[in-house]
């Protein structure tokens, strides 16, 4: 295949994999922090992560470190960290509740974080103790904006 057919092809599957991600990304009906955290809730339990934004952020992810099962968080707590190559970021909880789960398959390869935040990338499940503290969140048209009008 000539150089040029290779580029092409290769350009074609960076946009399928942008559309598919797009798509899937809104099928999830993920709430956003203005800390970049993602969360997702379904029957009292909250999914939390990073925002593709945040990861690319901050670049190739190398360690994280995730709260015990057990632990009680407040909405706005440091509860984890992520070092990356160029920097070091905490991991703000999004909700109030007790941590339920973490996903320890980051702590053999924390770059998960960096190929699919919205899916392997996950990082802890809370059981949620106030559902209005949900309403402050951003939805991903709002959020969207929000990394648009943070990057200029």
């Amino acid at each position: 295949m000539s150089l040029v057919c290779r580029r092409i092809v290769q350009n074609l599957t960076t946009i399928n994999f942008t559309r598919q991600l797009a798509v899937t990304h809104r099928q999830l009906n993920l709430l956003f922090t203005d800390d970049h955290e993602w969360v997702k809730v379904e029957n009292g339990v909250a999914l939390i992560g990073i925002s593709q934004h945040a990861a690319d952020a901050l670049g190739d992810i190398v360690y994280v470190e995730l709260p015990e099962v057990g632990d009680e968080v407040e909405k706005g707590d440091d509860i984890g960290v992520i070092e990356s190559v160029k920097s070091v970021g905490n991991i703000i909880s999004p909700v109030s509740g007790e941590i339920t789960e973490i996903n320890e398959e980051l702590a053999d390869d924390a770059s998960t974080i960096n190929r699919a935040p919205y899916d392997d990338g996950w990082l802890v499940k809370v059981t949620v103790t106030d559902d209005t503290e949900l309403e402050g969140l951003m939805d991903e048209e709002t959020y969207a904006e929000f990394c648009a009008e943070e990057d200029n």
